[in-house]
């Protein structure tokens, strides 16, 4: 009798992640879930309940994704500020690699698609962007208690430019231009942002 193959659910929600990410959530229909992750519709049902479902927990791994870039990034450098400029240097060589799905975010993709009659699923992405802007703005304050941000810093505005910054970045790539001018682009935003600091030059 042949071996009937262990259903890989961490398998299946990576094809989500990947497909969400290249198609968008509206160009994604059932049809191209059943073949991605190789489900029968009935199977999709029972195990993430509908296209939203698989959708809420494709994202959940593509923002831990994030957060735990950033975390490694800063956990490899001296100060918070190299950190983050660390980020962005990692950030631009990932979107521009030739296997990524696609070079911009999938939670701005998101963001941009859906529209007011969908706003249980707006919601969620404006948290999970607000998610981005507290974190940021809570290493920024540790960035400014520490002495690297000049004094009279706003956390949470310079957050939000932080992460308007990283949006436009991955926006940006997703247009037809090469490795090479992102990553330029990369240090200009860091030379921008150092300004804020208090030694730019050390950055």
């Amino acid at each position: 009798m042949p071996r009937i193959a262990k259903f890989d659910r961490d398998k299946a929600l990576e094809d989500a992640v990947r497909l969400f990410w290249e198609r968008g959530y509206s160009g994604t229909s059932m049809k191209h879930i059943e073949k991605a992750l190789d489900m029968r519709p009935g199977s999709l049902y029972a195990t993430f309940g509908n296209k939203d479902g698989l959708f809420r927990e494709a994202l959940d791994i593509y923002t831990g994704r994030m957060s735990q870039s950033m975390t490694e990034a800063l956990e490899a450098a001296p100060t918070v500020m190299d950190g983050l400029f660390g980020y962005l240097r990692a950030l631009s060589e990932e979107i521009t690699a030739p296997d990524s799905p696609a070079r911009a975010c999938l939670v701005v993709k998101t963001l941009l698609e859906v529209t007011h009659e969908q706003e249980e699923l707006r919601g969620l992405v404006n948290r999970r962007l607000r998610a981005v802007e507290d974190h940021l703005t809570g290493l920024l304050e540790q960035a400014r208690d520490q002495g690297e941000l000049k004094p009279g810093v706003d956390s949470r505005r310079l957050a939000r430019l932080v992460q308007a910054q990283i949006m436009g970045l991955r926006s940006l790539a997703q247009r037809d231009i090469d490795a090479d001018s992102v990553k330029i682009l990369t240090e200009d935003i860091i030379i921008a942002l150092g300004a804020f600091t208090r030694d730019p030059a050390t950055h």
